[in-house]
């Protein structure tokens, strides 16, 4: 199993509809995109988050799946018309179960 976590730091001033938006376009990908076990995303309220406002978990059933998905149409659709708009830093990390 491989865990995908992406932390997001949303634009000052962004509304709570492009935000939930995002998180939306997000969920949806599971549906969208084989190899995908959960998908799990949501607002940050730890104080030690470094101004990183949002969080994203996917897991997969293997590498192969991520493979799959990065240059999955739909997940470069969400990118590409919901995160990159509104977001200023991503961070990702990849790890095996």
């Amino acid at each position: 199993m491989v865990e995908h976590l992406v932390l997001f730091r949303v634009k000052q001033g962004v509304s709570e509809d492009a935000v939930q938006a995002m998180q939306d376009a997000l969920r949806g990908l599971q549906e969208a995109i084989p190899g995908i076990l959960e998908i799990t995303v949501g607002a940050n309220f730890s104080e030690r988050s470094q101004g990183f406002t949002h969080g994203l978990l996917v897991r997969f059933q293997d590498r192969a799946a991520l493979d799959v998905y990065i240059p999955h149409p739909a997940h470069e659709a969400a990118r590409n018309n919901y995160i990159l708009p509104i977001v200023e830093d991503v961070l990702v990390v990849d790890y095996e179960r």
